[in-house]
């Protein structure tokens, strides 16, 4: 799995490892059964302490895309669904704006304009 982080992004870091295996798996990277590397190794790779892996991986869990079995580690146990992967896309669209100086209002009016 290739997840990579902003550091210069405001959302805290468990939130953006949320976000990347939750769109990993909305995009069909991973599907139901799939093994999830260890936290470990996932914290490794992107240089975060384990504990915040860890807490991005039973948030997962508890929206139902993933499941822990014991000795057998973090797997996909579900898909995700739009809506999901919709408002995870839209909440980093509204960062993104808010980062250029653009209001929520504004991003509706350019989201309007586009319909």
């Amino acid at each position: 799995m290739l997840l990579t982080l902003d550091m210069n992004d405001a959302r805290p870091l468990h939130e953006q490892v949320a976000g990347a295996i939750r769109r990993a798996i909305g995009e069909g990277s991973y599907r139901p059964g799939d093994r999830l590397p260890p936290a470990r190794d996932l914290a490794g790779a992107l240089g975060i302490n384990p504990n915040t892996v860890l807490r991005a991986l039973r948030e997962l869990r508890d929206e139902g895309l993933l499941e822990f079995r014991r000795g057998r580690g973090v797997s996909v146990s579900g898909r995700a669904d739009g809506r999901a992967l919709i408002a995870q896309r839209a909440r980093e669209l509204l960062d993104e704006a808010k980062k250029h100086g653009y209001s929520r209002d504004d991003l509706i009016t350019i989201l309007e304009e586009l319909t």
